[in-house]
């Protein structure tokens, strides 16, 4: 199982669930996550969403393997495959928390951005690590956290792809609490139930006016990344980024 739903009390937890591969996110579970949101849209019974990853980390990111495979064609599909499960996320009319431990890097970011409030383990740790594999943002990711931060701070994490804790996340605004990380799931089961307990159809129309703040939409943006993600897939820096990864070395990039 790479993704698991659970309902309890009006409450889903949605689990990223490969442990082994610090739940770094596969075709399957990309396709798995779009199912579960559309299933949770239409339930009238789950009133707040939990998302968090098993084991010791959120998500390590895309996975590299699929990775190298990839040509303008398959990227594009692929692109496609993340952007509706984000923008499945996003439109989701219900509060939805990340709980958030351990590696949180690459499309991970874009993921645990799209939902309303972080909760954040003190071991957290957060990177826009997409130039080390020589690609671009992708899930979003640089449209929520432009609007996060502002477009200064943002290219300074994109450019730089420097992890930062959770306390720096915080201090930034991102995350919303820092918590120890034996209380993580204590406290997004607790904020969970408070949301869960209040007028949840006024929080899913005060949600669509925060997005209505929104300029340019989360669909120009996508549409952008879904180009130059294809595009970038075929460059020599991004074949080498992969095989580095493979080869637990430092890439050596050409610029081409």
């Amino acid at each position: 199982m790479t993704v698991k739903l659970e309902k309890k009390d009006g409450i889903a937890t949605v689990t990223l669930d490969r442990p082994e591969k610090l739940n770094a996110l596969s075709d399957e579970m990309y396709d798995k996550l779009y199912r579960y949101w559309n299933e949770l849209a239409d339930d009238d019974s789950t009133r707040a969403v939990i998302l968090t990853g098993a084991g010791r980390a959120f998500s390590a990111g895309g996975d590299i393997t699929n990775m190298a495979k990839s040509d303008i064609v398959s990227g594009r599909a692929r692109s496609h495959t993340r952007h509706r499960m984000v923008m499945a996320l996003h439109n989701l009319e219900k509060p939805v928390i990340a709980a958030v431990r351990g590696p949180c890097y690459g499309i991970a970011n874009g993921i645990v951005l799209a939902c309303d409030i972080i909760i954040a383990s003190d071991n957290a740790r957060f990177s826009m690590a997409f130039k080390k594999v020589g690609v671009v943002p992708d899930g979003g990711a640089i449209f929520f956290l432009t609007q996060y931060l502002g477009i200064a701070k943002a290219k300074e994490l994109v450019y730089t792809a420097r992890p930062f804790g959770a306390q720096e996340a915080k201090d930034m605004g991102i995350v919303a609490r820092v918590v120890p990380d034996a209380d993580l799931e204590k406290e997004a089961q607790a904020l969970a139930r408070e949301l869960a307990d209040s007028a949840t159809y006024a929080l899913a129309l005060a949600k669509k006016m925060f997005q209505s703040m929104y300029v340019p939409t989360l669909e120009m943006l996508l549409d952008v990344e879904k180009l130059a993600s294809g595009v970038v897939r075929l460059t020599r820096d991004h074949k080498e980024g992969v095989q580095a990864f493979k080869d637990k070395r430092p890439p050596k990039f050409e610029g081409r």
